[in-house]
């Protein structure tokens, strides 16, 4: 009977210790799992938060990001070099003939704009004298001018015609000494296309064609508008191929004021062009293969480092994907929005598009070149972009260094607030300036526009050129005096002793606060503790005030810098 008891009791007993060791084993194997998946996850993280030098004496991969940004910097900064020495070689060319013109065609004109005129007349005669004196340094330009420029032709070769307009009152008639006028202030144009061949019997037969300039009254404004054409040779000492221009010139004899003062414009729309038959002997030929070779590889280097640096956001994004997956399953809350911008880096999106920028950039200088396109404006404008861009990705490598990275973080805790404070100070200045403009704009040529008065208030707010702007207001009308007097002094001293010193205090409290935190310690956010392997995570209590989630943010970023200093030192 004991026996029989025995048989059975034994078996259950033995039963139950398998099924507790197959449950410690699963168990124990799961727990395992969780352990080397954290641990996977942490090396990880670790990894993505190194600096280039602590990835390669990590794992001994060449940090290639770094390596083609430093590529990339040098060959950006010698292409804007070589290009910017060609586009002062253009803009010089298109001033200078600006200049030539202007001799050669305005009446004792005297190198010098007067205002946004070029000549001013005030009688008759002078008005007469200054528009035949035009047509007949346009009948001899081929034995005037000593650079090379001539006469605009249409396609068939045959020469383009000068164009005369006078624009004057329908009707109209006027005295007045005895306060009399009448008036029809519709406007009508007449018109008069000159060849050359008849230009050059004007001269002699003035009298014939004084009805097309005759002056009265009425007259609003006389045009006279040619086009030239002119080859730029200086490219060619820089083993460039030369360019083709249009020189579409307007004269304009003003009279919209009918104050006795008649002014006389002359504007210049240049245009370049793909000339139509060159022929280059000596080295331009080879240098322009040589330069086009060397944008193509720019566009290469930027593309490569566009696509690596769109690798690193794909892998963030998926490490970050990670982490918000692990937090969610081992500690059932969310990775807080200042963790996760720890995982966008924003460095990365300006190379992007500083890349992009230099690649486009690249595309234009390199149809110039081959003189496709003639842009030379705005390929400088990609060019100059993609490489400020550039430059200033470079501080994201210092950053990586607990000295050099204070810039960084002093402007990232501080801009929110400057942000704020530029908006409410902007409404003054918006103030200031529309005021300025309709009470001192009549008397003041720095007040004549809206531009001008916020470029001038700006500079007064920096202290630049202060007496000059109180001196050139003269006391003629002592009401706008007296209250010129009370605006700049009022603009000078809110915005110089109040508005500019808050400005400062508040960029200076921020680099304040970066200090004492570099000094005391940063306090650790979720990622930093469980980078640390501190896994206690307090539920957060949520802040409504701005200011404290900015400089949680701005501690985030500080403790990030200062997790990779620690790395540095202890390599």
């Amino acid at each position: 009977t004991m026996k029989a008891l025995l048989y059975p009791g034994l078996f259950i007993l033995f039963f139950c210790t398998i099924l507790h060791c197959v449950y410690n084993f699963c168990f124990s194997s799961v727990s395992t799992q969780d352990i080397i998946k954290e641990d996977n996850l942490r090396d990880d993280l670790k990894y993505y938060f190194m600096s280039p030098c602590e990835k390669y004496r990590a794992r001994r991969q060449l940090p290639w990001k770094l390596v083609v940004q430093i590529l990339k910097i040098v060959m950006i900064t010698t292409q804007l070099i070589l290009f910017g020495l060609n586009n002062q070689l253009v803009v010089s060319y298109k001033e200078e003939n600006t200049m030539a013109l202007k001799n050669l065609f305005l009446k004792d004109y005297g190198g010098v704009d007067e205002d946004d005129y070029s000549v001013a007349v005030y009688t008759q005669q002078s008005v007469y004298d200054s528009l035949f004196y035009v047509l007949d340094q346009y009948s001899q330009l081929g034995r005037l001018s000593v650079g090379s420029i001539g006469y605009g032709e249409e396609k068939d070769g045959k020469l383009l015609s000068l164009v005369i307009c006078k624009q004057y009152y329908k009707r109209g008639s006027m005295e007045p000494s005895d306060e009399v006028n009448d008036i029809d202030a519709q406007l009508e144009t007449s018109e008069k296309k000159l060849c050359c061949s008849v230009l050059t019997h004007i001269i002699y037969f003035s009298l014939i064609y004084i009805k097309i300039f005759h002056f009265a009254f009425r007259l609003v404004d006389i045009k006279i508008t040619f086009q030239l054409k002119g080859i730029n040779l200086q490219t060619v000492r820089s083993r460039e191929l030369p360019d083709c221009y249009l020189f579409n010139v307007t004269i304009t004899f003003d009279n919209q004021c009918h104050s006795g003062k008649v002014k006389i414009f002359l504007d210049i729309d240049t245009q370049s062009c793909a000339c139509r038959d060159w022929k280059i002997s000596g080295t331009a030929q080879k240098n322009r293969h040589y330069l086009l070779v060397f944008d193509g590889f720019v566009i290469l280097v930027c593309l490569t480092s566009a696509v690596l640096c769109t690798r690193s956001i794909v892998l963030a994004v998926r490490l970050l994907q990670r982490f918000s997956r692990f937090f969610h399953e081992n500690y059932n809350r969310k990775v807080c929005e200042d963790d996760q911008k720890e995982f966008l880096n924003g460095w990365y999106v300006l190379v992007i598009v500083s890349d992009l920028l230099a690649i486009i950039g690249s595309i234009l200088k390199m149809e110039i070149q081959a003189k496709s396109l003639t842009s030379y404006d705005v390929c400088s404008i990609f060019l100059g972009t993609s490489t400020l861009l550039v430059w200033v990705g470079v501080i994201r490598y210092l950053g990586y260094f607990q000295k050099y990275n204070v810039l960084i973080l002093t402007m990232q805790a501080a801009f929110p607030k400057v942000l704020r404070f530029c908006c409410c100070a902007g409404m003054i200045y918006l103030g200031y300036t529309f005021c300025g403009w309709i009470v001192l704009g009549p008397y003041h040529e720095k007040f004549e526009g809206l531009s001008r008065v916020a470029e001038c208030l700006f500079s007064l707010l920096n202290g630049d050129d202060m007496f000059t702007t109180f001196a050139q207001l003269k006391d003629k009308n002592t009401l706008v005096w007296l209250f010129s007097r009370a605006y700049l002094y009022s603009f000078i001293s809110l915005f110089i002793y109040m508005v500019l010193s808050l400005f400062i205090a508040l960029i200076t409290d921020s680099y304040e606060t970066i200090k004492r935190f570099q000094k005391d310690g940063f306090p650790l956010t979720d990622l930093q503790k469980f980078l640390r392997e501190q896994n206690d995570f307090p539920v957060l209590e949520e802040s409504s005030q701005t200011d404290v989630d900015v400089r949680y943010s701005v501690l985030c970023c500080c403790q990030r810098y200062e997790h990779v200093y620690s790395h540095v030192m202890m390599l």
